[in-house]
């Protein structure tokens, strides 16, 4: 019992224009997980964002310029690492992922998992042109690592502490489905549970049909061409040559 109490995980929350959500969202969170340590990963908006977390007094990690979603993620993994922490979780800040899923997430990651996912499709299956998209990707993982994701896309996914080193301290490890792959062919053990996620109640995706589209397309060919080249393991020291 001694050993879980000192297991530490920080819910890492990148916000890009998140003016209108952020509030509710970290009360939500902090209400549902108090136990949990979070940090908001500013983005570069140029809304209020960055002025409402400090009024509020939340944990935040304010970036100059717009790095994209990589490179908030990236930020906030590097604190983790940095940091000492047991376990990272990618959480948007848009309210859209539900806190209750957390601890689940958190859960899997002590039974020995390095990377566990917030899956919209294990009970309910969805039908619209991301979903579509996503099992494109998922075929395409499924060819080239024989694991079967149902959600590639989700970006509800926690993070042990081997995983956290690979994205603080290697290139080209991002938050995006041909990581994902990536790490499993590195040997990572990832595993999917079952999550709701909320409609967006203000603003809107970056993601338009055209731009979803076109994203699909990236990952699929990452995935099925890229991916084969990229040699590592998770049993190698990030600093190691």
């Amino acid at each position: 019992m001694e050993e879980l109490d000192r297991y530490r995980a920080l819910v890492i929350m990148p916000a890009f224009n998140e003016a209108d959500n952020i509030v509710p969202t970290v009360e939500n969170l902090k209400q549902t997980c108090p136990q949990l340590d979070f940090i908001i990963v500013n983005d570069g908006s140029s809304d209020e964002t960055a002025a409402i977390c400090r009024e509020h007094g939340f944990p935040l990690l304010d970036l100059p310029v717009n790095l994209g979603l990589a490179g908030a993620v990236t930020t906030g993994m590097k604190f983790a690492w940095l940091s000492g922490y047991d376990a990272a979780v990618q959480f948007d800040s848009d309210g859209q992922h539900r806190p209750e899923f957390l601890q689940p997430l958190l859960d899997e990651l002590k039974n020995g998992f390095d990377v566990v996912c917030g899956s919209r499709n294990l009970e309910k299956r969805e039908i619209s042109a991301r979903m579509l998209g996503g099992r494109l990707i998922s075929l395409s993982i499924r060819l080239t690592t024989g694991v079967v994701l149902t959600d590639p896309t989700s970006g509800l996914r926690a993070y042990n502490r081997r995983i956290i080193e690979r994205f603080a301290n290697q290139i080209n490890i991002t938050p995006e489905p041909d990581t994902i792959s990536y790490l499993i062919g590195a040997g990572a053990r990832v595993k999917e549970i079952p999550v709701v996620m909320n409609k967006r109640s203000h603003g809107r995706s970056y993601l338009t049909f055209s731009t979803s589209i076109k994203y699909m397309l990236r990952m699929g060919i990452s995935i099925l061409l890229f991916q084969t080249f990229r040699k590592g393991s998770l049993d190698t020291k990030v600093n190691e040559r």
